[in-house]
């Protein structure tokens, strides 16, 4: 599959701009209203294998259109980064980074689809979950 990020068309992806690093287009496929995305203009995968100069245009855009999010059009915005190597490529699915900014609104039609079940599928953090994770990732 051909990646649709690194040839951006203008027309076709609806975008609102091209910066030295990043992009930011209306997401289409779209899970809401206003969702954007934040994409890195050199293909990558993953966050780490941004250079500085890309790591900071892309949070700095990320944070400038949350903002734009919540001062134009809603009272909250979702801010998500997948990385999914074990799925296969498709419509949806793309091997480009990209964020995603998600306007959200208190029991929005996302929530009542799909994110009001999260709150079966949350559990505590037991004492030796706490344990094992903290030794993981201090060393």
């Amino acid at each position: 599959m051909r990646c649709p990020f690194c040839n951006i068309d203008k027309k076709k992806n609806r975008v609102l701009r091209i910066g030295r690093y990043v992009a930011v287009i209306l997401s289409n496929p779209r899970l809401v209203d206003g969702h954007l995305l934040i994409i890195p203009i050199r293909h990558v995968e993953k966050i780490s294998d941004l250079s500085t100069e890309e790591k900071s245009e892309l949070w700095e855009t990320v944070t400038e259109f949350q903002e734009k999010i919540l001062n134009l059009f809603a009272k909250g915005c979702d801010i998500r980064q997948n990385y999914r190597p074990f799925q296969r490529e498709d419509k949806v699915k793309i091997n480009h980074l990209h964020v995603h900014l998600q306007p959200r609104e208190f029991e929005d039609e996302l929530y009542k689809k799909c994110q009001i079940f999260e709150k079966k599928i949350f559990r505590d953090l037991t004492e030796k979950e706490a344990k094992k994770f903290l030794k993981l990732f201090s060393d």
